[in-house]
């Protein structure tokens, strides 16, 4: 172990430094350089960083993380910042374990490739835009933030780089800040999170409380012995505190990673440029949820079982809801979008009904990493590969595509892959982390969550096929003169590079990697588990397929018989109008007009009483000092006939 930590800790400052200094400069020299001179400097800094987390990703797995066969937690430095007690202390540090390690892999991929494709997509026809020394600063901050939130020692070092994480994506979901949408969807991203956050404080405020550390090795030691000696006998409205305040956390996860009824604000957040979506909020940003349950999970698992369970069954929901509503956008990036809030269910959902524990027990917190790994990989792919596709037709919508696959192989080849995995097609590896999701589910006795997450692998395969079948085949609209191609080198490297993971990841053994307990699992494949659900998937492709491979009357027609349920699909069941009205008719309109009227009456009349009295007091007391010597006499002589009567009569 000595050896491990003596190898990887002089590179492991620079995971976290070197992309918080090239957001200072190209932010600081912003407009002393050209967006091209930024875009440079911005990937080849952060090729450095991808490295570096590779090597010590690689290092902690495979030569020294594992010591008699448990991988050990390991510390490679923690500063301390403020110290609020002799135990209260919160600390910037760097914190190396199996998720945090795998999480390197993830964000350090995924926004090199971003970095790299970013070239071809904002620089379009070599007129390069005048924000992209902006662009590349902010997704330099949001790198060095989503990997400081990752990494951290202690539970409030993670809040502090989720709040910045959510500072990076309102920027760039604004980033084309002229664009009315654009504008509304980063404020509506930035609200719904911070209102969440603020469940996620009050939760650390109520577990650090009474632990007094914010320390994620004090916290989950010994099946989270501490918490349970400060904490379990204490009830809340007869609820046990524990649970209250693991579900308070939980709820901020949910905002991140738009869990029901969180959700309303990762559609809208396509307003930002694709690679950004790929990058925030199809692979690393919302999987932040996922990170926070998981990192959490002794906890969750020994002193919080219930909180687990009303998690997987939120999950469920979100899924289904989710992957309902995808099935009826016409916007290629918001069906994404749906879809991703559907698959970030499945790893909630996975969480939910794992245990730490003997033989299946913990199955599903291995699925759930393992899944959060394999989805990032396609999931960004497919985002790609939509902007390749926007690139050329400038447009999202489905009825502006078809025959796409004459002109852009290379892309629909891509596209085809993510779908397969998405849909839980061997050998892709999907197949295989979905499969343990659903087999976690099954094993463990959550029959109702099974049944449920079985439909929605069905149903995801359906929607994922239907975009995939409209934007390539369907019909071929007339494309003019400009007909579409496959993208330079720079917009088609990132996407072989995601599909070569695609393929490749299903056959990890991740369960000898990351595990709830640390140590190696077994991972079986259970047939009829996957029969079933590749079943169920072939049947979805296969309506799609018939509805959507060629244009025809099928579709319309089966719209037209159940066309309220259609429209309501496809404005999200109205779940934006509620939270509108919930915000503007009760909450501005009630509370806020109630706090505003008790800060205008009263705090404000009670500081005007304040004001009012000293200015009566001064008008009535400033002729005491007036100058006129007569008057000075006068109460002189008035003050000593007043003290001499007191003195003689007292």
């Amino acid at each position: 172990m000595e050896a491990l930590i003596s190898s990887i800790q002089p590179f492991a400052p620079y995971v976290l430094l070197l992309p918080f200094l090239m957001f200072i400069f190209l932010g600081l020299t912003s407009f002393r350089i050209s967006g091209k001179t930024a875009g440079i400097i911005g990937t080849a800094g952060f090729s450095i960083v991808a490295i570096i987390c590779y090597y010590i990703a690689i290092q902690y797995f495979f030569n020294g993380g594992e010591v008699d066969g448990v991988y050990q937690p390991i510390t490679l430095f923690n500063l301390e910042w403020l110290r609020i007690s002799d135990t209260l202390v919160i600390s910037i540090g760097f914190y190396l374990d199996p998720i945090s390690a795998m999480m390197l892999i993830v964000i350090s991929t995924v926004s090199l490739m971003v970095h790299i494709y970013s070239f071809g997509y904002m620089f379009e026809h070599g007129h390069y835009d005048e924000g992209m020394q902006r662009y590349y600063a902010v997704l330099s901050l949001f790198s060095f933030a989503m990997l400081g939130l990752v990494l951290g020692t202690n539970i409030f070092q993670t809040y502090i780089f989720w709040e910045l994480v959510g500072v990076s994506s309102f920027l760039l979901i604004g980033y084309y800040y002229t664009k009315p949408a654009a504008v509304s969807a980063c404020k509506k991203a930035f609200i719904v999170t911070r209102f969440a956050d603020m469940f996620f404080l009050i939760g650390i405020l109520i577990l650090s409380y009474y632990t007094q550390t914010f320390d994620f090795n004090t916290l989950n030691a010994d099946n989270a012995a501490l918490v349970h000696e400060k904490m379990s006998d204490i009830m809340l409205c007869g609820l046990p505190l524990t649970s209250v305040a693991m579900f308070l956390i939980f709820l901020g996860g949910a905002g991140k990673s738009a869990m029901f009824p969180f959700h309303i604000w990762l559609p809208d957040a396509m307003e930002g440029p694709t690679p950004s979506s790929a990058l925030i909020h199809a692979a690393t940003m919302v999987v932040a949820g996922v990170y926070l349950v998981a990192r959490l999970f002794p906890i969750y698992s020994f002193e919080a079982p219930n909180v687990l369970d009303t998690i997987a069954y939120i999950g469920a929901f979100t899924a289904l809801f989710s992957a309902v509503i995808a099935c009826a956008q016409t916007d290629i990036k918001r069906v994404l979008a749906f879809s991703t809030i559907s698959q970030i269910a499945y790893m909630m959902v996975a969480l939910g009904v794992a245990r730490i524990g003997e033989g299946e027990a913990s199955l599903g917190y291995t699925a759930s990493m393992w899944h959060l790994f394999t989805h990032a990989m396609f999931k960004a792919m497919l985002f790609l590969c939509c902007g390749c596709i926007i690139h050329c037709v400038e447009s999202n919508e489905m009825s502006k595509m078809g025959g796409l696959w004459k002109y852009m192989k290379l892309t629909c080849i891509c596209f085809a892959i993510g779908c397969l995995a998405i849909a839980g097609i061997p050998p892709f590896s999907g197949f295989f982390s979905k499969g343990e999701i659903l087999s976690a589910c099954f094993e463990n006795g959550y029959t109702a969550i099974y049944i449920c997450m079985t439909f929605v692998a069905g149903l995801t395969a359906f929607y994922m096929f239907r975009l995939f079948y409209h934007i390539f085949f369907y019909e071929d609209p007339d494309y003019g003169q400009h007909k579409p191609h496959d993208q330079d080198w720079k917009m088609s490297l990132p996407l072989i590079v995601f599909a070569v993971y695609t393929c490749i990841c299903g056959f990890f053994k991740f369960g000898d990697l990351v595990t709830a307990d640390l140590s190696a699992i077994e991972i079986h494949t259970n047939w009829t588990v996957e029969g079933i659900s590749l079943t169920v998937a072939a049947i979805g492709i296969a309506i799609a397929t018939v509805f959507y491979y060629k244009k025809n009357n099928i579709p319309a027609t089966i719209m037209s018989k159940c066309s309220g349920f259609c429209h309501a699909a496809s404005r999200r069941f109205y779940i934006d109008e509620v939270w509108y009205y919930i915000t503007r008719s009760i909450i501005f309109k009630i509370i806020c007009n109630a706090i505003a009227w008790f800060d205008r009456h009263i705090i404000d009349g009670f500081m005007n009483l304040l004001g009012w009295i000293t200015n009566e007091v001064s008008d009535d007391t400033k002729d005491v000092q007036d100058g006129n010597v007569q008057s000075y006499a006068w109460i002189f002589i008035m003050g000593v006939i007043i003290i001499t009567a007191l003195t003689l009569y007292l």
